[in-house]
């Protein structure tokens, strides 16, 4: 059940960005099965190309760490740490945080260049979802026109691990859509228009996670 303060988060969206009333199912959606992922031991893996590549890294920033809450290491952690490191212990337990687990796929250049010389250039991301997938984790894909292929093919692959498949996406949602669970299409043809509706949509996603977890 998600809490209140969380769909207030998700509904303040809309009130400051009505043309997303549209994606507003998609949105709750995709909030709803990565807070279950996340509550049964999962993980976020993210990917895009350009301009999405960027905003897939923004998203696991904001997922690891703090972003707007304070995210506090539980107690019986940090009686652990002061048993096995007590010199750095007061260090370690006032400054790390708890993180909601997420790898952006497209950081790994010497992979992705190794991959795309010696074997496919478009199967870079599905080779990572095979490795670090599996079943009731989450690959959220982002492309703007929906017919990114390496997108697509990590949607895929995603599939076969039995993870759910979020795509972040504008236009007619393009292929990616017919491999996601839960499609969010913004309302905008424009590359740079979809990009700049796309960023207070992750944002949303990002705080509401935060909430479930670590707000009150």
């Amino acid at each position: 059940m998600m809490k209140q303060s969380t769909k207030h988060i998700l509904n303040d969206l809309i009130v400051r960005y009505p043309a997303l009333d549209c994606c507003k199912e998609g949105i709750f959606s995709a909030v709803a099965v990565s807070a279950r992922a996340y509550a049964e031991g999962g993980k976020v893996l993210a990917c895009g190309n350009g301009g999405s590549a960027a905003d897939s890294m923004h998203i696991v920033g904001e997922l690891m760490k703090g972003f707007t809450l304070p995210r506090k290491l539980p107690e019986a952690l940090c009686q652990q740490i002061a048993q096995t490191s007590p010199e750095t212990a007061a260090y370690l337990t006032e400054n790390l945080q708890q993180a909601l687990p997420a790898i952006s796929l497209v950081g790994e250049t010497a992979l992705s260049t190794a991959y795309s010389n010696d074997i496919s250039p478009v199967l870079c991301f599905a080779q990572q979802v095979l490795a670090h997938g599996k079943a009731g984790d989450i690959l959220l894909g982002i492309s703007t026109s929906g017919n990114s292929a390496n997108v697509i093919y990590a949607a895929q692959m995603a599939r076969v691990k039995g993870m759910q498949v979020i795509a972040l996406t504008g236009g007619t949602g393009g292929g990616l859509v017919d491999w996601a669970d839960v499609p969010i299409i913004v309302p905008a043809s424009v590359t740079y228009h979809i990009q700049e509706l796309h960023l207070p949509v992750y944002h949303a996603y990002c705080l509401a996670l935060e909430n479930e977890f670590f707000g009150g």
